[in-house]
C-alpha cells in the first residue's frame, strides 16, 4: 500500500496480481505506516469514533489495532485522503481482497 500514491497493490510472492486506487487517511487520521500481518477478518462489522458511527462496513480486515482494510460505500472518493485512517477500497475491490487473504496476509503500508 502506497500512502502517496493511494494505491494498494496485492502481490503473489514477487508478482502483482491486482492493483487500485484507495482512501486512506485525512488530514489528522493518518494511516500508519509500516509492516503488519492480518490479525482478524469480518465480512460485516460496525466501525466507531468519536465523529463517526459506521454500521455494516464491509469485507473488513484488520491489521494494526484499529486501523484496517476494508470496503466503502459511503463515498466515491477513491485516490483523495478521506478516511480515519483505514484504508478504504471500493466494496467489489475489497470483496475480492478479502477473499484472497488470509489472517496472517502480510500488510505493508509506505509513505
Amino acid at each position: 500500500m502506497d500512502i502517496s500514491d493511494q494505491r494498494l497493490t496485492v502481490w503473489q510472492g514477487e508478482v502483482p496480481i491486482f492493483e487500485t486506487t484507495v482512501s486512506t487517511g485525512k488530514p489528522g487520521h493518518r494511516t500508519l505506516p509500516g509492516t503488519f500481518r492480518v490479525y482478524h477478518k469480518y465480512e460485516q462489522t460496525r466501525m466507531t469514533g468519536p465523529d463517526y458511527d459506521t454500521p455494516d462496513v464491509p469485507w473488513t480486515m484488520y491489521y494494526s489495532g484499529d486501523f484496517a482494510i476494508h470496503g466503502a460505500y459511503w463515498h466515491n472518493n477513491f485516490g483523495t485522503p478521506v478516511s480515519h485512517g483505514c484504508v478504504n477500497v471500493r466494496v467489489p475491490e475489497a470483496r475480492a481482497i478479502f477473499e484472497w487473504a488470509d489472517v496472517g496476509t502480510e500488510v505493508v503500508v509506505h509513505e
